[in-house]
């Protein structure tokens, strides 16, 4: 027990430090240099090395008790800070993700609302486009000849770099989580809100773990755009902090789209992969399953889905795990 508490002791002071503290120091320090050198004289290498020496010569810092209480005031600004970065990255995986933006408050509403009505006209536009190309290339098909695949998958392109599926929200990370729950509800008639808490129950430790991964790089990913937000007012003091805030947001903004992606297609795989399971699990696969025996020596290699996930199943899975809602009240 006491290795076991040790060991989550040192995780977690590891975590602290990597996720709170260095990013929170590193910005310090940027802070400190900002204040120092101005805009007048932004990479005055002399100036601040000088400034950084007085600093270090003040009384203050140069007993044992006064080191201590200068590091210890360091550490807790660099870990307020990071929670500062933290709270700002939630701030902001909420606006990207837009998953309620209808309840949002009235001005920003408005504008996620004409937001999700352009982004809808520019797909439906672009889809129509695709699907066009589509029917042509399938008539040239049916004629013996082959089209050309390059302008369908330059107009699927086009279409995909709006949303997969019909926008319905303003982000187009925000389309690509809810594209899952559309596929799935369109294809195998489930209900992805209701089904994930029980499916999760059920999944093997190595895809929850990836799972778990994927969701973590999109929280970071976020927290990285948050970095951008505080290092925006110290362009005031200092000018190159600008360079930083535009890196550091173009990282965030190519980060943020490829934690989604890569976030949203492990939960459609699995959805698609163990959905059968779950159902097995509750009794209500209508076919049942079915038993596999070798052809050489009839050997059981046990019980096996005997078929795909059909639209009956996914129907009976929502209905099962779909709360029944709370009685009226009599009198």
């Amino acid at each position: 027990m006491g290795g076991f508490l040790s060991e989550l002791g040192k995780n977690l002071a590891e975590r602290w430090m990597s996720l709170l503290v260095l990013p929170g120091a590193l910005y310090l320090a940027v802070a400190a240099a900002a204040r120092t050198l101005g805009h007048a004289h932004p990479f005055d290498l002399p100036h601040l090395t000088q400034q950084i020496t007085t600093w270090a010569s003040h009384p203050a810092a140069s007993t044992v008790g006064g080191q201590v209480v200068l590091l210890a005031a360091i550490l807790a600004a660099a870990a307020a800070t990071g929670l500062a970065a933290q709270a700002l990255g939630s701030l902001s995986e909420w606006l990207c993700l837009a998953a309620d933006w209808p309840a949002w408050p009235a001005p920003l509403r408005r504008l996620a609302a004409k937001q999700t009505t352009r982004r809808r006209d520019r797909w439906n536009n672009a889809a129509r486009a695709w699907h066009r190309h589509r029917e042509q290339d399938a008539q040239a098909l049916a004629h013996g000849q082959r089209a050309d695949p390059a302008p369908r998958q330059a107009a699927e392109r086009a279409m995909t770099r709006i949303a997969p599926e019909e926008p319905s929200r303003p982000t187009w990370s925000g389309d690509r989580l809810n594209a899952v729950a559309v596929r799935l509800e369109r294809d195998h008639h489930l209900d992805l809100a209701t089904l994930w808490p029980h499916l999760w129950l059920v999944l093997p430790e190595e895809t929850r773990t990836q799972i778990t991964l994927a969701r973590q790089n999109l929280t970071r990913a976020a927290t990285l755009t948050a970095w951008a937000l505080l290092y925006l007012p110290l362009t005031a003091w200092w000018w190159p902090a600008a360079l930083i805030t535009a890196t550091l947001t173009l990282t965030g903004w190519a980060r943020t789209r490829t934690a989604t992606d890569t976030y949203a297609l492990l939960l459609e795989a699995t959805t698609r992969l163990h959905t059968r399971d779950l159902a097995d699990r509750l009794g209500l696969n209508p076919t049942g399953p079915l038993l596999v025996l070798t052809p050489e020596t009839g050997d059981n290699l046990g019980l096996t889905p005997s078929g795909p996930l059909t639209p009956e199943t996914g129907d009976a899975l929502t209905h099962h795990l779909t709360p029944n809602p709370p009685p009226p009240r009599t009198g």
